[in-house]
């Protein structure tokens, strides 16, 4: 990252890991903050991955990285925005859940710092927390439950500030920050800043208040701004496909169909009128992708059994299935394998495999490896199957389009069941009734069977109501952005 021109002008410093629905909304809203607010000097700090390739964000990485080294690359990172001159009042730092390091810098530079998620927090204080926080800590405990309103209380720590206070952050803390090893305490004299009261950090969600309820119990700095939804440019790997649907280009309208001429392939598929019904899309994102520098979730452990299982579906009904593939490796060799093998292909077969698209199972399951719109794709699709990330549901969501959740870790849970509850999508999967570990025929047919009998209930006439009128409320809903 270069270095900022030094002047007066204020910083703002977003900080985000995690996959790449974790890392986007911050990277958005930090694009539209250096558009119109071009009296600021914005920086974004992320994964090394997400600058040599913006499709990937590597999570295991994260995972990885709690350790020293990663640590200060964060703090030499910032330390090239705020550290050779005094910091001014309209400085501050933005981080999501997976960049906490950003929230102890801040600390460092007496800057502000705000939190943004476009999901719940993906996590919470072990059950023992309390009871442990208050007989090691009883002061610094105390210190919070007196505070008044508006100020920093309990409620901030136990909703989503208590990994501050575990013992990975203390040692840094001291060591290489000068700080004291716990947020709130005084380095000297190891009690609590009773002189010193601060506001409740504000906490900003990017979801919609008609889809997730917010109890009272939250602290008095979170706001609920509505779903972030990420520039249409920057939904598309094809550029031709970008300048003929994305919104910022003359004559372009969402409602367009037409895709570039490289995904005909694509094109002819998803608007194909001789069939009875729209395509079914699936897609899971980083839940498949790893190895390589992007070592990524991996939960696809069997790639070929995953399209037997889809397989066995197209055998046994009419439907037609889209999926992205997100370039997980082992899946696209197992998609080319089967696609060299097929003998049975009509004549759009004979064109089944151009560059990212390929056709198999009698033409009737489109495996693509770029990315797309799903604004735009999800507004085509009859049912939507995917992990349960919040961008998927989001885009589901305002597309007016059953969804069916099969959620491997964090908020996907989260958002499986409140989708069903809502009554837009059936009860969520299983991991193993849509991506089994054995190709054994038993395994396949009972994922086949639970997949099927989820999209029946996806199709029926009340589910399919309910995500329309959803979709209608949203789309009067004005995000802040």
């Amino acid at each position: 990252m270069e270095i900022m021109e030094r002047n007066s002008r204020p910083r703002a410093v977003f900080m985000a890991f995690g996959t790449i629905g974790d890392v986007s909304p911050l990277a958005a809203i930090a694009a539209v903050l250096a558009n119109d607010q071009k009296h600021y000097q914005v920086v974004f700090i992320s994964h090394a991955e997400h600058q040599d390739d913006p499709n990937f964000i590597s999570f295991g990485m994260y995972k990885v990285k709690i350790q020293t080294e990663h640590k200060q690359e964060c703090l030499s990172a910032v330390a090239k925005v705020l550290g050779d001159v005094p910091c001014i009042k309209g400085d501050f730092i933005v981080i999501n859940f997976f960049a906490l390091e950003g929230w102890n810098i801040a600390e460092l530079y007496q800057v502000q710092c705000v939190v943004a998620a476009p999901y719940v927090v993906p996590y919470s204080a072990p059950s023992s927390f309390e009871r442990c926080f208050k007989k090691e800590l009883p002061l610094l405990y105390k210190y919070f439950l007196q505070a008044s309103d508006n100020e920093i209380c309990w409620n901030d720590i136990v909703h989503w500030m208590w990994p501050l206070f575990t013992e990975e952050w203390g040692k840094w803390r001291s060591e290489c920050l000068c700080l004291g090893s716990l947020p709130y305490m005084d380095p000297v004299t190891n009690l609590p800043k009773w002189h010193m009261r601060e506001r409740s950090p504000l906490l900003l969600y990017g979801f919609s208040k008609e889809i997730v309820e917010c109890p009272g119990y939250w602290p008095a700095n979170a706001r609920v701004c509505g779903f972030w939804c990420l520039p249409m440019e920057w939904q598309f790997c094809c550029s031709g496909c970008r300048e003929m649907l994305s919104p910022t280009y003359s004559n372009c309208s969402i409602k367009k169909n037409m895709l570039c001429a490289n995904h005909a392939i694509f094109e002819n598929f998803l608007m194909d009128e001789s069939s009875s019904c729209l395509p079914i899309f699936i897609g899971l994102s980083s839940i498949g992708r790893q190895g390589h520098k992007l070592c990524r979730l991996g939960f696809i452990r069997n790639p070929e059994a995953f399209l037997s299982v889809l397989e066995a579906i197209i055998k046994n009904t009419n439907y037609r299935f889209i999926l992205f593939t997100a370039g997980y490796e082992p899946l696209e060799a197992v998609i080319h394998l089967i696609s060299g093998a097929s003998s049975d292909s009509d004549k759009l077969s004979n064109l089944n495999f151009r560059k990212d698209c390929t056709l198999l199972f009698g033409d009737r399951l489109l495996c693509f490896s770029g990315s797309i719109s799903y604004t735009w794709m999800f507004q085509r699709c009859a049912v939507v199957v995917h992990h349960g990330g919040s961008g998927s549901t989001a885009a589901a969501l305002h597309a007016g389009v059953p969804q069916i959740i099969c959620p491997f870790i964090l908020d996907q849970f989260y958002w499986a069941e409140r989708l069903s509850w809502l009554g837009v999508a059936p009860n969520a999967l299983e991991r193993h009734h849509l991506v089994p570990d054995t190709n054994d025929p038993s395994s396949i047919n009972t994922a086949a069977d639970k997949l099927a009998k989820a999209i029946i209930l996806a199709l029926s006439p009340t589910m399919k109501e309910q995500a329309l009128k959803l979709s209608e409320i949203l789309s009067a809903e004005v995000s802040d952005f």
